[in-house]
């Protein structure tokens, strides 16, 4: 008994791993903004297990054109990330910063989005 207590412990331990780890895929069309994560659940385009606290979001870009990320609080714009073909970046959200997907250009981006925990 106690094997298949620890065996379902262990289960259960990667099972959370991988909802954390989990990666958001996302194609957005030209002259397109997307809200991935600010406003909460039913209203983020990303779902970030780390709502409601800070925490970071590594922003890949998996198409072939540069795109941009914007960062806000409130409605006032913080910062604006220019994210290359092939390039990854990691960007600190503060609680209550909303992150953007924006493309500016007349053609489709491709983009993954994956949240970690900010650990003390």
């Amino acid at each position: 008994m106690k094997i298949i207590c620890s065996l379902l412990f262990i289960c259960f331990l990667f099972i959370d791993i991988d909802v954390y780890a989990q990666e958001n895929k996302y194609e957005l069309d030209a002259n397109t903004s997307m809200l991935m994560t600010g406003k909460g659940k039913g209203q983020d385009g990303a779902i970030n297990p780390f709502f409601g606290q800070d925490c970071f979001a590594i922003v890949k870009n998996t198409g072939d054109k540069k795109f941009s990320i914007r960062i806000e609080n409130k409605g006032k714009l913080i910062k604006t990330i220019i994210i290359l073909k092939g390039e990854k970046k990691k960007i600190k959200l503060l609680k209550g910063q909303e992150l953007y997907l924006d493309t500016n250009e007349s053609y489709k981006i491709k983009a993954s989005i994956q949240f970690k925990e900010i650990k003390n």
